[in-house]
């Protein structure tokens, strides 16, 4: 597998700004490397490596994409020579839900669509492919699987985790980011990013600080400190009617440590 040295580069983006088309650079299988350390990596397809995780992910995006899975619906502008035509957005999110006191919510839950019989095929691919995430990493990366597992066996009590690695999951239909980053993300832990993509361009994870912009390919798999840099998504354009791209995600949350 290629590595990649991460030099970090001078720029002017920050937190909120919009993050607007760029082209991949990022698009075969590698390794980041920052000081010499392994931090990250990317495979075009995780078929390579587990034909598992690539049935999985085709099922979660099938299930998604289903009347199964109760969604957080939002339209914007498809981009397409018809101003008529919208492109439908939304979010689903499954595992552990932190404290939300704004929303007169002060207490650690689980996603509500847990309770949604519909969505049990839904639940399952996911937490399945989130295993196979993990067998991925601690194959391709043995010292970041080591980290976060001892992370979270010192600090993540079971009940709520979402594998074993992290907290929670959300899967994004068409959605774009300004640029952020992930500060409610445990330190020293990774995401995970799995790309389901047809007919469509865009959605590409992009990290000004090292001028590095990820190829989010159908059956891709992104593995990344989102906590570590600013980085921002691509708006995503489908080329023909229906075009679309999923990303299915896991991530470990913060508020999830030391929590009982």
């Amino acid at each position: 597998m290629k590595r990649i040295d991460l030099v970090l580069q001078k720029h002017e983006i920050k937190i909120g700004d919009t993050c607007g088309h760029i082209e991949p650079n990022i698009t075969e299988d590698c390794i980041f490397y920052e000081n010499d350390i392994p931090i990250g990596f990317y495979i075009k397809d995780i078929s390579k490596y587990s034909e598992k995780a690539s049935k999985l992910a085709d099922l979660a995006d099938k299930e998604l994409r289903s009347r199964n899975v109760p969604k957080s619906e939002m339209k914007r502008s498809s981009g397409l020579h018809n101003k008529e035509k919208e492109v439908l957005q939304y979010s689903t999110i499954l595992g552990s839900v932190p404290p939300k006191p704004h929303m007169r919510r002060p207490y650690a839950s689980v996603s509500s669509v847990h309770s949604v019989k519909s969505a049990n095929t839904f639940i399952k691919s996911m937490l399945m492919l989130a295993n196979e995430s993990e067998k991925i990493i601690k194959e391709i990366c043995p010292n970041i699987w080591e980290a976060q597992n001892e992370i979270f066996e010192k600090h993540v009590d079971k009940k709520w985790r979402f594998g074993n690695l992290w907290t929670s999951s959300i899967s994004n239909y068409n959605i774009s980011a300004p640029f952020h980053r992930d500060a409610g993300n445990i330190e020293g832990c990774v995401n995970v990013i799995i790309a389901k993509k047809q007919n469509a361009t865009g959605g590409n994870t992009t990290v000004p600080d090292y001028g590095a912009t990820v190829d989010s390919c159908d059956n891709s798999m992104l593995v990344y400190p989102a906590w570590r840099n600013v980085h921002g998504v691509t708006p995503i354009v489908p080329t023909h009617e229906g075009g679309y791209r999923n990303s299915l995600v896991f991530y470990p949350l913060k508020a999830f440590k030391g929590l009982k």
